[in-house]
């Protein structure tokens, strides 16, 4: 899964994408308004977190103008101004949550997770297919009930596609939510990937589908 983080606050930026990272997520982050209004309108995210003091634009703008624009990320606002009016405002314009400064990291990111489950429709932090257990809020994989051993970029494959259950998932579909904007991705680095899972969970678990993608086939 893939975030943005739009934070003009260097350090709570760090904070963020570090703790994002250490939960599984590719992270891309913007200091500013401009630039986080331009991630956000041409690149895919799982979810987005927002703040509304940004220089150059104003987040509650850019919200407005992502929505606009057919952006369909979950947003969650993340702010200093914690009056009942200005949540209404950043609801009212797109806004899926809200979280007001200072705040705990967990809570951010059990936040996070509940709204990319929300957008893919899934209701439990837990997701059972066959014979595989999704469990986003330990970060794990199981196989008949026995933890998976997986690297971060396993780990964010499975769980895409898991949520994503039944779906036929494309080579760019795949690069474009699981690695961030800095990962220079081969050409043959997702057929690597898919192979290294099959092993993991099984052969016949990942479907070829020729001139689509795959599909999680259990």
């Amino acid at each position: 899964m893939r975030i943005l983080i739009v934070e003009d606050d260097l350090d709570i930026q760090r904070l963020l994408s570090a703790a994002l990272a250490a939960a599984g997520y590719a992270v891309d982050a913007a200091g500013d308004g401009e630039d986080g209004y331009h991630l956000g309108a041409t690149e895919n995210y799982d979810a987005i977190i927002l703040d509304l003091g940004l220089p150059q634009i104003d987040g509650l703008s850019i919200l407005e103008r992502w929505r606009k624009e057919g952006v369909a990320a979950p947003v969650l606002i993340l702010t200093a101004r914690d009056s009942w009016t200005e949540k209404v405002k950043g609801l009212r314009a797109g806004a899926d949550d809200y979280v007001a400064k200072p705040f705990q990291m967990e809570e951010v990111i059990a936040r996070i997770e509940a709204l990319i489950r929300r957008a893919k429709g899934v209701a439990s932090s837990v997701v059972t297919i066959g014979p595989l257990t999704l469990d986003t809020a330990q970060g794990m994989v199981f196989r008949d009930g026995n933890p998976v051993a997986m690297t971060p970029l396993e780990y964010r494959l499975t769980a895409y596609m898991m949520m994503r259950r039944g779906a036929v998932i494309s080579k760019t579909e795949i690069t474009e939510h699981i690695y961030d904007q800095n990962f220079d991705c081969d050409s043959n680095v997702v057929e690597v990937l898919i192979n290294r899972l099959r092993k993991k969970l099984g052969a016949d678990a990942i479907e070829t589908r020729r001139g689509q993608g795959y599909v999680l086939a259990l």
